[in-house]
């Protein structure tokens, strides 16, 4: 059956916002390295981007073999450029493709992408550093779908399904497709990263970094509770990360002031990966899971991840604690000592003390000029003298301030 949130299966792609960050990239610079978690759409991206160009897909075993074995013979299909998919799978390509792009200097020529970010990223740093572009593809961002009918209409809906793009170009529940993309990642990226025996212990791991979304990472208590070494524990973390599966958000502090906490904080990339591993199978689950109020959390900070990547910034995402517990959920920095400060509240019904983390950094930081956000789980939309409230349908205007 089709679930209550989807309507007809689209017959174009969805237009996505890190395209016009994508041309003016190929506009200024040879390759364009496209990264992000496998299923995100960035080969979709970059064949709208650029549709005269060949694509090769490197995940292909014959392909992968012919690049691996002859690359110079391989690449001479590329003479005018091409799209290289999952470059990362041969790195030796990347010594070559620098004497290509040497000896033509033309803009727009290559589009690489990969699913693993660490790899990519330690490959264009060796070989192509000043000749290839950088940017970020996340899951589709709430104002893309909304942008194109296609969004869920309750909290609960969205954060059941998550955001990656064929939940919403298949007619398939998000609870098998997320099944199904957790069990290849565990068997096949997982497998050939850390050559990883015990992946049932794997799993457990990531099962208790999704129980400890919007926490302090405490990286002995993982290692601890899954049973593994500090040092194993440090590792899958790392993978995690590169693979795009997990994000931190670190914390802003000021040498000023050592009270302030230092100790980054955990979300998954996507909402509907964290609540998979959670537990929630069906949208109904969501309304009396203890971690609603978490889950929303981890959403609303990557709709503020996703603002400032889909236009190629580098994100300048924080959180601010101290050690009495006094936080601000998300701090940004827009300009030199100005601050959007964002409180994310789950609840529908606005209470008073969901701005006392808010009014209690703004009496502190008084040397920052700080602009103070509340997005909640209801519809209002309110402007007060605590601060501006955003309903968790209409982020636009944060969105805005932050990515302009």
């Amino acid at each position: 059956m089709p679930v209550d949130f989807r309507p007809s299966v689209p017959t174009k792609p969805i237009p996505r916002h890190a395209a016009e960050a994508a041309r003016q990239r190929l506009a200024g610079f040879p390759v364009l390295s496209i990264t992000g978690p496998r299923q995100s759409g960035k080969t979709t991206l970059s064949r709208l981007l650029a549709p005269e160009l060949p694509y090769f897909s490197l995940e292909d075993p014959d392909t992968r073999a012919f690049a691996t074995e002859d690359p110079r013979a391989f690449l001479r299909q590329a003479a005018n450029g091409a799209i290289l998919d999952e470059v990362q799978r041969v790195p030796g390509l990347f010594s070559y493709l620098q004497g290509i792009v040497d000896s033509d200097r033309r803009m727009g020529r290559f589009i690489l992408t990969g699913s693993s970010q660490f790899e990519l990223i330690e490959s264009i740093t060796q070989s192509l550093a000043g000749r290839a572009s950088m940017l970020t593809l996340l899951p589709f961002s709430m104002a893309e779908l909304l942008a194109a009918d296609r969004a869920p209409s309750s909290v609960d809906g969205l954060l059941h399904a998550g955001f990656f793009p064929p939940i919403y170009d298949r007619p398939i529940e998000p609870t098998l497709w997320l099944q199904d993309y957790i069990g290849t990642y565990l068997e096949r990226d997982v497998r050939q990263i850390l050559k990883i025996q015990d992946l049932a212990a794997f799993q457990r791991f990531v099962q208790l970094c999704a129980g400890r979304i919007g926490q302090l990472v405490n990286i002995n208590s993982l290692a601890s509770d899954t049973g593994i070494t500090r040092v194993t524990a440090e590792s899958w973390l790392s993978v995690l990360q590169a693979s795009h599966l997990i994000f931190l958000v670190q914390p802003w502090f000021t040498n000023l002031n050592k009270r302030l906490i230092k100790t980054p904080k955990l979300y998954f990339c996507d909402p509907g990966l964290a609540a998979w591993f959670v537990g929630v199978r069906k949208t109904s689950h969501i309304t009396a899971h203890p971690q609603r109020g978490t889950l929303f959390e981890n959403w609303v900070m990557t709709e503020l991840l996703k603002a400032q990547t889909n236009r190629g910034m580098k994100p300048s995402l924080h959180f601010i604690r101290d050690k009495e517990g006094h936080e601000i959920d998300a701090f940004i920095e827009t300009a030199p000592d100005s601050f959007h400060a964002i409180e994310i509240k789950s609840g529908e019904t606005i209470a008073s003390d969901f701005f006392s983390g808010l009014d209690y950094w703004r009496a502190k930081l008084t040397r920052q000029k700080i602009t103070p956000w509340l997005v909640h789980g209801g519809t209002a939309h309110q402007q007060r003298e605590k601060g501006t409230v955003l309903p968790w349908n209409d982020l636009s205007p944060l969105l805005s301030s932050i990515s302009s």
